[in-house]
């Protein structure tokens, strides 16, 4: 960038940053934060701890909102005055600081148009990740914990917590099925674009005669409903199994029964649990996930948009939504948006930014002319 160029940069970062506060309305942001931080300091707030959470969570989340707003603002100031005593000493190195700044911060800010973009009714909630082998065998099951890697790489690159609720291991390698729970601002929202069935074309590393296989996986992602939103559930309807958490191979984790399977037999939905140390922890995280995935399926049905939530997901040929190719050339393609990655393994690290905000665009777009 020529020195003449940081005024066009700094104007623009400005309309952009202006645009997102527009959007974001900062001042009803800031009312929500006095808010809740009335409610937190509550001397009665813990007396009822499922409020306790959905406050202490929703002020973290406002807050984490509204300071990267006003950082941004920060950083754009601060480099406007590194500008001018670059141009004043006639120092190039701090101009060259400025430049990769400016650029920071437009990468910033565009993550962050992206997320106002993010508007549905669950959007904003923390998100609940299945991935799940489909058809192609032991591939199958290994692409799914390549897909666990993948996301669990991404999430823990922007800062954000991710919990392994249940994994269940393939007999030879890979997972049948993994389940986590990601906490962050609009996670839902952000994840639910990648909801679907994943294809994997490589040469099979347990193919001894070296043969191209194609496997598929599908990843379901819910939102990870507030306590105060809960169904109810009759006792009655449900069939709770137990039994001994296992790791890969069938090696045990621990020695006691503690892993918990709970099916809501009107609707057939099953939720398994066994990464928390005690039965009744497992069982309490269950029912959570369970809860989420009800009041999704209801909601859902009441608006005819249960495909939109949550998807029928088969993991073979039909719904794909991404086709991830190792061989015989290198290719990562989103296929409703064209959006492509010659860098597979990047891709497989963890480097998917790129998809996601295509894909937010891309429904929002379909979306208007839905409309």
């Amino acid at each position: 960038m020529a020195e003449t160029d940081f005024p066009t940069a700094l104007r623009d970062l400005r309309n952009t940053l202006r645009r997102i506060t527009e959007v974001t309305d900062i001042e009803k942001l800031k009312a929500q934060v006095v808010e809740l931080s009335d409610m937190a300091v509550a001397p009665d707030l813990w007396d009822d701890q499922a409020n306790a959470q959905r406050v202490t969570s929703q002020l973290s989340h406002r807050q984490t909102e509204l300071e990267r707003l006003e950082r941004l603002e920060t950083r754009i100031d601060d480099v406007e005055m590194m500008v001018e005593m670059a141009r004043e000493e006639g120092d190039d190195e701090v101009l060259d600081d400025a430049v990769r700044e400016v650029a920071s911060i437009h990468k910033a800010l565009e993550s962050l148009e992206i997320t106002t973009l993010l508007s549905g009714e669950y959007d904003e909630y923390d998100a609940v990740m299945t991935i799940r082998s489909g058809a192609g065998g032991v591939d199958a099951a290994d692409f799914a914990e390549m897909l666990l890697r993948m996301y669990t790489r991404w999430a823990e690159r922007r800062g954000w917590n991710v919990k392994v609720l249940d994994t269940s291991y393939a007999e030879e390698a890979g997972l049948k099925s993994a389940t986590i729970e990601i906490n962050a601002p609009y996670a839902f929202g952000t994840l639910s674009v990648e909801a679907g069935t994943h294809r994997l074309v490589r040469i099979s590393p347990f193919d001894n005669q070296g043969r191209r296989q194609t496997s598929f996986a599908a990843v379901e992602i819910i939102p990870l409903l507030e306590g105060t939103e809960s169904i109810d559930i009759d006792e009655n309807d449900l069939k709770i199994d137990v039994f001994r958490s296992s790791g890969p191979g069938g090696q045990s984790v621990n020695t006691t029964d503690s892993a918990v399977r709970i099916t809501h037999l009107p609707t057939g939905t099953v939720v398994s649990m066994q990464n928390e140390k005690s039965q009744i922890q497992n069982r309490a995280a269950a029912m959570r996930v369970l809860q989420s995935r009800l009041l999704v399926l209801k909601k859902a049905e009441e608006s005819a948009e249960k495909k939109a939530l949550a998807g029928d997901i088969k993991a073979s040929w039909g719904d794909q939504i991404r086709s991830y190719v190792l061989h015989p050339y290198q290719m990562v393609k989103d296929l409703r948006t064209e959006h492509e990655v010659g860098n597979t393994q990047s891709v497989l690290d963890g480097d998917i930014d790129g998809f996601i905000d295509t894909g937010i665009r891309w429904r929002n777009e379909t979306a208007a002319e839905d409309d």
